[in-house]
């Protein structure tokens, strides 16, 4: 519910995110931290959190602009022609139809190369000394290089896990939302009642599905530092 409450509230969303993968992760390394402990320390850090935040959300608009570009000439060619009265001709049709084909699977892969690359972004913050807001993309970059599509197969699977769990939210609030359209003509209140039970299925597909996510980029950082590193790893013990 922070995500709703502007500034602070995203870096408190950020902290909690970011406490159930320490959490996890000091199960991992069998140096278990109580709910409390781990939170003053995540806490410490909400701000850095934050920041993070800002940042990754610049380089993902960042990011998507070339593509954007790339899609939006094809697609006003396209309309463009037919605004113009021109028929598009078989050829015409064949190549738009054959770049789409192409451009689907190599945007959804690259995404998912991209997600690798910042997978365990807020993991070093929550859990490495000296580490802040700007430093922790960097940690996340380097720790993930030579095993991007390693990840990119453990995001796929993970995908096909959580899918199956918020299919039938999706069903159930594409149903609530039909039954409740055509009252919502005559009354303004449904359509709020509409979007409010959306919202409140949209929170609990995601408290099901967000800890599982977290648990899970704790298990990569803690494969990765292994294998990167080959050192014993220790969480921070120290007094807030």
């Amino acid at each position: 519910m922070w995500v709703f409450v502007p500034i602070y509230g995203w870096a408190k969303c950020g902290a909690i995110l970011a406490l159930i993968s320490r959490l996890a992760f000091g199960e991992l390394v069998d140096q278990p931290e109580s709910v409390e402990g781990g939170r003053r320390i995540v806490n410490s850090r909400m701000w850095q959190f934050f920041i993070m935040g800002l940042l990754m959300f610049a380089i993902n608009i960042g990011l998507l602009i070339p593509f954007s570009i790339v899609i939006g000439i094809i697609t006003a060619f396209f309309v463009g022609s037919i605004a113009a009265g021109v028929t598009p001709n078989v050829t015409s049709i064949l190549v738009v139809s054959l770049l789409t084909l192409i451009l689907i699977p190599v945007l959804f892969v690259a995404v998912l190369w991209v997600q690798a690359r910042f997978f365990v972004v807020e993991v070093p913050l929550a859990i490495e000394d000296n580490i802040d807001g700007t430093s922790t993309i960097g940690r996340s970059w380097e720790l993930t290089k030579g095993h991007t599509w390693r990840i990119v197969a453990i995001l796929f699977v993970g995908y096909l896990i959580t899918i199956p769990i918020q299919i039938p939210f999706t069903i159930l609030s594409t149903i609530i939302q039909a039954a409740l359209a055509s009252l919502a003509e005559e009354n303004r209140g449904y359509a709020v009642l509409s979007q409010l039970s959306n919202l409140i299925l949209t929170l609990i597909s995601a408290a099901l599905v967000v800890p599982f996510w977290q648990s899970i980029k704790a298990v990569v950082y803690y494969d990765l530092r292994s294998r990167r590193e080959g050192m014993g790893l220790k969480l921070r013990d120290r007094d807030i």
